[in-house]
C-alpha cells in the first residue's frame, strides 16, 4: 500500500514481466553494493527489472515528487528496502544523498536502486559513487529475451570452448520485422508499423523534450541521428557530421564552433542513450598510432535506425546494403548484453578493431581476465567465406608479432542474419545464425 507521495510497496513483479538477463546482475549487485544504478535508454525496462527485485518505489519525475525531491533529498529514499528511485538524474543531489546515507549504514548492501534514462551533467554529482554505488548498462531486448533466438549457442559457452551444432528457421523477412520493431517491452507482441509509432514518438521525446533540458540545440541533434543513420556502425567524421548537422552542402567548409558544437551534442545523444559508442581496441602488442580508435557509433536500438531513415520491413528487404547496416546495429546490441553479462564482463566488453593495413573485425569481446574473441558480421551466408579469411588473417597477424604480448583468441565467429545452421568450419571459425545466439 502507498507510504506517502510516490512511494507504493511491491510483493511481485510487476505484470506481463519477461525474464530479462540484466537480473541476473541487479541480484548480484544487490548484494555486494550499498545501492546500484540502472541505467539505460527510455523504455528499454530499467524500472519493471528494478522493481521486479524492489519492495518499493518513488517516481522523481511524476507529480510533485520533483519539487519534493529538490527541496529534500533524503525524500527519495524513504521506502522499505531495496527501494527503487526512478528517473533519479533529474534531481542529481538524489545520489550524493544516497552515497552519504550508504556511508551511514555501516556496510549494509542492497539497500536502493537509482533508475535513470540520462546521464546527470559532471558537476551536479560531486563523488563518482565508486565502491558504494554499483553501475549496471541496461539495453532493449535482445533476440533471445524477445523468444526469437533459441540462445542454443552461449556467448559464455564459446569462451569456455563449448559449443554444439544446430540448426533454426532461415526467416529473413521475420528477421526485417524485428529489425524494425526493436527490443522494446512494450512492443514485442506489436507489428513492425505499429512499434514504429512508438519509436518515431520516442525521438520526437528525445529531440524536443530531452535534448533541450540538457542544453542541446534539438534541430542539430536530429541532423546528426539522421546522418548517423544513414552510416550507422562506420567511422564517420565529425566534419561530414557537421555538414549535416549545420544543413551545410557538401565539402562546405565547417567551422571550429560547429565542430564543437558536433562534439558537444554526440555528448549529449551519448548521455540520454541514444546512441553507443564502441571504442577501437588496441591488443598490447600494437599501437594506438597503427590502429583506428575513435568510435563507431550505434543507436540503442535498430529500430531507431530504421524509424530514422523511414525505412519498414518491405523496404529493408529492397535494399540489402542498408539492411546489412541496420542488422549490424541489432548484433551489437545484442552482443553487448550478452558479454556485459558475462561473470568476467570487463567495464566496456565490446570494442571493435581496424588496423592501418585495413584489417578489421566487427566486434572484438574481451573479458577482465584477458581473454578475447573476433567475431564478424554478415546479413547474408554467401559472405561468411570472406569474413572468415579476415578473421583468420587478424588472427595470425596478432599472433606473429615479434612481441607475442597478445594470446590466441578463444574464439572467431562470423554472426548471420540469413543462416540455419549454426555450425564449425574446417578453418576453426563458428558460424552462428543471430537467432541461435544466446548469453
Amino acid at each position: 500500500m502507498p507510504d506517502g507521495p510516490g512511494v507504493a510497496y511491491r510483493s511481485q513483479k510487476p505484470a506481463r514481466y519477461r525474464r530479462r538477463i540484466v537480473d541476473a546482475q541487479i541480484s548480484r549487485y544487490l548484494k555486494l553494493f550499498g545501492a546500484i544504478e540502472v541505467s539505460g535508454t527510455k523504455w528499454c525496462g530499467k524500472t519493471w527489472s528494478s522493481l521486479a527485485q524492489a519492495e518499493s518505489v518513488t517516481y522523481a519525475d511524476r507529480g510533485g515528487n520533483l519539487d519534493a525531491v529538490r527541496a529534500d533529498p533524503s525524500f527519495a529514499l524513504a521506502g522499505e528496502q531495496p527501494h527503487v528511485i526512478d528517473e533519479w538524474q533529474r534531481c542529481p543531489a538524489v545520489w550524493d544523498t544516497v552515497r552519504h546515507a550508504i556511508d551511514d549504514a555501516g556496510g549494509t548492501r542492497g539497500m536502493w536502486i537509482l533508475t535513470g534514462s540520462s546521464t546527470p551533467q559532471k558537476d551536479k554529482v560531486s563523488h563518482s559513487g565508486a565502491g558504494r554505488i554499483g553501475r549496471i548498462r541496461m539495453h532493449p531486448m535482445t533476440l533471445q529475451e524477445s523468444r526469437e533466438s533459441t540462445g542454443a549457442v552461449s556467448l559464455r559457452g564459446l569462451f569456455d570452448g563449448a559449443f554444439s551444432p544446430g540448426a533454426c528457421a532461415a526467416d529473413i523477412r521475420g528477421l526485417a520485422h524485428v529489425v524494425c520493431r526493436g527490443g522494446w517491452p512494450e512492443a514485442v507482441d506489436m507489428s513492425a508499423e505499429d512499434a514504429q509509432v512508438i519509436v518515431r514518438s520516442y525521438l520526437t521525446q528525445v529531440f524536443e523534450q530531452g535534448i533541450p533540458r540538457m542544453g542541446g540545440d534539438h534541430r542539430v541533434a536530429e541532423r546528426l541521428c539522421r546522418s548517423l543513420a544513414r552510416s550507422v556502425g562506420q567511422s564517420v567524421t565529425n566534419v561530414t557530421l557537421a555538414q549535416d548537422g549545420f544543413g551545410h552542402a557538401a565539402k562546405a567548409e565547417v567551422s571550429d564552433s560547429e565542430r564543437r558544437e558536433v562534439s558537444r551534442h554526440l555528448a549529449l545523444l551519448s548521455d540520454v542513450y541514444l546512441v553507443d559508442e564502441i571504442e577501437g581496441w588496441v591488443p598490447a602488442s600494437r599501437s594506438p598510432k597503427r590502429m583506428r580508435v575513435s568510435p563507431k557509433r550505434y543507436f540503442a536500438d535498430p529500430s531507431i535506425a530504421a524509424a530514422l531513415l523511414g525505412m519498414g520491413p518491405e523496404r529493408l528487404l529492397q535494399d540489402w546494403q542498408t539492411f546489412g547496416m541496420v542488422f549490424e546495429n541489432l548484433v551489437m546490441r545484442d552482443l553487448q548484453v550478452y558479454a556485459e553479462a558475462h561473470p568476467l564482463a570487463s567495464a566496456r566488453p565490446v570494442r571493435y578493431y581496424h588496423d592501418d593495413s585495413g584489417l578489421e573485425a566487427d566486434a572484438i569481446i574481451e573479458l577482465a581476465d584477458g581473454r578475447w574473441a573476433a567475431c564478424e558480421v554478415k546479413l547474408s551466408h554467401d559472405k561468411v567465406a570472406d569474413a572468415a579469411r579476415s578473421l583468420t588473417r587478424l588472427r595470425d597477424k596478432l599472433l606473429r608479432d615479434e612481441r607475442r604480448r597478445v594470446d590466441p583468441p578463444a574464439f572467431l565467429a562470423v554472426i548471420v542474419g540469413a543462416g540455419e545452421a549454426a555450425y564449425r568450419r574446417p578453418d576453426g571459425v563458428y558460424v552462428v545464425p543471430i537467432r541461435m545466439l544466446g548469453e
